[in-house]
This record gives structure tokens, C-alpha cells and sequence, in this order.
């Protein structure tokens, strides 16, 4: 006790034994009356209280405990004394100015440079730079009544003021060692400083980042759209004509792949326009081995007509003019070659020279003729194994009949109007180009009447589907060979090629069409 006494600050020491009577138990030490006072004086009652502590051993010593009501400007630190058993044998009361203990914090720079606080857990001003304060939030200010709720529920924390950026700003901590908060509130701007460089910063960064991505977005995009303007002005110059262009591949991007494909697709585009110009020249030879006019002979009205799906096509028909020494007669000729463009096109004309060579040029009738160009013709399929349909019929009006052969085709279709009928012009016979020992038949019948009128056409006919997928049928053939049998041979193909266009709309022609009309006049 008497080294207690002597630290600097202690105000008072007092022992109290447990089971002493609170007038009896309180021994005092004063540091202003010490000197005056005897050794009996300084321990305070009588010799019976001492010997209560002198018959035991005081074993612990506890930790302090503060006691947090500030009177008379000074703290109590409380311990409590212990046997051998753990059984208190008193308490040890030390009174600290509670001045010396602020004395460290009056110096601090924080303390003098801002509004500072420490308070209870009701807020009860201990001290403060405003030695005039009492209590938090006395003032009605809404920063230190929102710090005063937070000190009785957190044990840290900040608290921002009001505007943006802040005012002021408000921290607290309550200690460890009394039930104390300790609380700061200094000007927001100068708390805030830092984050508002930061931002600054930040902006200013972000403001530089974004343009530097803009210029960048502008160079990329002005690249980009040059490209693509020379692509846009070297595809004008190949939709009128001129295949010459070829760009330069700059980058390895999109871009340049888009260059390199245009380049490809120019070149590839030139080729396919050579092909298109040699398929035109290939469509006007075809062309030119078809029929000019119709022939001319009496007491017959002739009309033919083909329409091909592609350039060049496989169908065929052909008027054979021949003459012998006692009568003149005329062949008809109508032919399918399998599938249509530049192959079925070739074996069309094959087949127009074989028949035509043959039938002017050695004699024999009509089977003889077909067997022989059916022959000349399987030695050029024999590997390809293409082949082709044929009627050719022979109209004889001096011998008043009608002659045919029949080598896979559909047969000829005859109406007459004497008994509004029709018949069909049958015959065996397979399709040239197939079998190379095949002998084919000559078929005969009477010489039509008058006003009789036969079509010989090919599938692509009565084969050709609308946008539905309805074929056009050889119901609506007959119906319109009905309808127009006043008419002239080449009306009747007319109306027929028109009414096919009307059947199939906007879906595409998919097979070649030709058709003969032989009107019996």
C-alpha cells in the first residue's frame, strides 16, 4: 500500500477486508497527509483489523476493474485479494486522478486538431475539446445523436454527415479496459481527402482510357470501312463486267479474310461467266438444230415447240422431210434424253445425226431405221449408261396412213372432235441406247380424218408442279386440246405453254417441255 501511495496520480488507497462492517473496513492512505501521520495512522484502525489479513497468505492478486463513474474527477481501479483457497479475502481500492490519466491525450495532435470525445455508454461527456459539453448529442446535432445510438450497439464504427462528400465525419472505439467509447469527428473533406484524389484519379484514368479505346475503335472502324468501300467498289465494277480487280489482303482479321474470299469469289465468278458465255453459244447451236418452221404439206397444219429449263436441254423434235419416187411423205420426230443440261444436250444432237443420216440416207422402213440408230447409239452409252426416249411417227398421204415407232416413249395422244374421244398411239418398244440387240416394230393405222387433231409431247408436260407439288396431269392437256380444237396447231401449243405457266406460278420449270400438235385439216 505505501508503494501505491507513492506512484504519481494515486489519489487514495483503501483495503477492505470481506467481513468487516463498511464503517470499520476502509483503510486510508493520503498522499497529502502522509508525512504528518504516524505508523499506526497510516494503517488505519485498530490492531485486530490488521491481524485479519496478517493470519493468511494472499495467494492472487486479480486484474484491475475500472469502475466507469467519474467522481470528483477521479477513476477507480479495484482488486481483489485471494487465499491459498481462491477465497477473497478482501478488496484493494486505488484512486487515480482521472486528469493524470487524460494528461497523454490533451498532447496528442489529433486530440487539439479535431473535435474529440470520450464518453459512457450513455454518452456522458469524461472529457472533451469542449470543456463546456456534458452529454453526446446535447446539442441536437444529428452526426453525434447518430454516433451515440451506435456506441450502445457497436464497439467501432464510422459515421458520415450529411451532404456529398460529407461534412463531417464521425469515428468511435470503445476501449477494452473501461466500458468507455472514444470518439473523433473531424471536417469530411479533410477525412475524405484521399478518396477524393483517388477519384479524381480515377476519372482522369478512366476518362484517358476511354478515349485512347475511341481513337482505337475509329482507327480499327476506318480500316474496316475502307476495306469494305474498296470491296463495295470493286464488286461495281464485276456487276459490270470487269473481272480484273483484285484487292490487296492487308490484315489477317475478318476483313481480310471477307478480301481473300471476294478475290476467290471473283475469280471462281469469271470462270463461271466464261462457262455461261460457252453455254449460251452451246444454247444457240441446240437452238439452231431445232426447227425454223413448221413443214408444209397438204391437208395437214404442223406446229412444234421446245422449252428448255436450263441453257441447253435433252428434249428434241424434228421434222424429217424425204421423198421417194412414187409419193412424198414427212417424219415427225420427238425425243426425252434422261435429266437436262449440257450432257442430256450432246446425246440429243447424237441421236438428231444418227436418225437423220439414217432415215435420209439408206433405205429401209421405220423399225429398221430406229434399230439401227438404237445400235449406233448404245455404242456411245455403253459406259455412261445414258439413254433416250423416241416417238417418230411418219404421216404418208399417199398411201393414207399413218406410220410410227415407238421406242419408250409416251404415246401420241389423237382427239376427235367427230366423237369428242380420245385415243393413244401405242406400241413395244424400249428406250434407245439400252439394249443394242433390239429389234424395234413399225406400227400402222388408217390416215387421220378431218378436224383429228395428235400431240405428241414429252413428261415435262403433264409432269409440271405448282408451288404445291400438283403435277399439271394429262386431264388438263386434253381439256385444253378440247377447248382450242377450232384452232390452228400453233394456237393449240400456245394456249397449252400458257396454261402450264399459269399452273406453275412462281415455282420453278424443273424438266424440259416440248410438245408437236398435228391437226388434220
Amino acid at each position: 500500500m505505501d508503494q501505491l501511495r507513492q506512484l504519481e496520480g494515486v489519489e487514495r488507497v483503501t483495503l477492505t477486508g470481506v467481513d468487516e462492517e463498511p464503517t470499520r473496513d476502509v483503510l486510508h492512505v493520503h498522499r497529502d497527509d502522509h508525512a504528518s501521520r504516524g505508523p499506526r495512522e497510516h494503517m488505519g484502525g485498530r490492531r485486530g483489523d490488521r491481524m485479519h489479513f496478517h493470519r493468511a497468505r494472499i495467494a492472487e492478486v486479480t486484474p484491475p476493474l475500472y469502475d466507469s463513474l467519474v467522481e470528483h474527477e477521479t477513476v477507480s481501479i479495484i482488486s481483489e485479494l485471494n487465499d491459498v483457497n481462491g477465497q477473497m479475502l478482501g478488496r484493494l481500492e486505488v484512486v487515480i486522478r482521472f486528469d493524470y490519466l487524460l494528461e497523454n491525450i490533451g498532447t496528442a495532435g489529433w486530440w487539439q486538431s479535431h473535435r474529440a470525445f470520450l464518453v459512457d455508454s450513455t454518452g456522458k461527456v469524461l472529457v472533451c475539446t469542449d470543456p463546456d459539453r456534458h452529454q453526446l448529442g446535447e446539442n441536437n446535432d444529428p452526426l453525434e445523436l447518430a454516433t451515440l445510438k451506435a456506441i450502445q450497439e457497436e464497439t467501432s464504427g464510422t459515421i458520415l454527415g450529411q451532404g456529398h462528400p460529407p461534412d463531417e465525419v464521425g469515428g468511435f472505439y470503445r476501449l477494452e479496459e473501461a466500458d468507455w467509447s472514444v470518439i473523433m469527428v473531424a471536417r469530411g473533406a479533410e477525412i475524405l481527402a484521399p478518396i477524393a484524389r483517388f477519384r479524381s484519379y480515377y476519372i482522369a484514368t478512366g476518362f484517358l482510357f476511354i478515349l485512347l479505346i475511341l481513337l482505337l475503335i475509329r482507327w480499327v472502324t476506318g480500316r474496316t470501312v475502307s476495306s469494305i468501300r474498296d470491296v463495295s467498289s470493286a464488286a461495281e465494277n464485276v456487276a459490270q463486267g470487269d473481272y480484273s480487280a483484285s484487292l490487296q489482303v492487308k490484315t489477317q482479321d475478318e476483313v481480310g479474310q471477307l478480301i481473300r474470299n471476294f478475290n476467290t469469289m471473283v475469280s471462281q465468278l469469271q470462270e463461271r461467266m466464261k462457262l455461261k458465255e460457252a453455254l449460251g453459244l452451246a444454247m444457240e447451236v441446240q437452238q439452231s438444230l431445232l426447227p425454223r418452221k413448221a413443214p408444209e404439206i397438204a391437208g395437214f397444219d404442223i406446229a412444234g415447240k421446245s422449252i428448255y429449263c436450263d441453257e441447253t436441254g435433252g428434249d428434241y423434235y424434228d421434222f424429217i422431210e424425204f421423198s421417194d419416187v412414187d409419193k412424198e411423205h414427212i417424219g415427225i420426230a420427238v425425243g426425252d434424253v434422261a435429266g437436262h443440261g449440257i450432257a442430256p444436250a450432246l446425246l440429243m444432237t447424237s441421236v438428231r445425226a444418227f436418225l437423220r443420216s439414217r432415215v435420209l440416207m439408206q433405205p429401209g422402213d421405220l423399225a429398221e431405221a430406229i434399230t439401227d440408230v438404237n445400235r449406233l447409239l448404245c455404242i456411245d452409252t455403253y459406259e455412261t449408261g445414258n439413254f433416250m426416249t423416241l416417238f417418230f411417227v411418219v404421216l404418208d398421204p399417199g398411201n393414207g396412213e399413218v406410220r410410227w415407232v415407238r421406242a419408250g416413249h409416251e404415246p401420241a395422244m389423237v382427239y376427235d372432235p367427230s366423237t369428242d374421244s380420245f385415243s393413244e398411239l401405242y406400241g413395244d418398244g424400249i428406250a434407245l441406247g439400252v439394249d443394242e440387240t433390239w429389234a424395234f416394230e413399225e406400227n400402222r393405222q388408217e390416215l387421220w380424218s378431218d378436224s383429228q387433231i395428235a400431240l405428241i409431247g414429252t413428261d415435262g408436260v403433264w409432269e409440271s408442279e405448282n408451288p404445291q407439288g400438283e403435277g399439271f396431269g394429262k386431264k388438263r392437256l386434253r381439256e385444253i386440246i378440247r377447248k382450242h380444237k377450232h384452232q390452228t396447231s400453233q394456237e393449240i401449243v400456245h394456249a397449252i405453254t400458257e396454261a402450264l405457266a399459269n399452273h406453275r406460278q412462281a415455282a420453278p420449270q424443273q424438266d424440259d417441255i416440248t410438245m408437236v400438235v398435228i391437226k388434220k385439216s
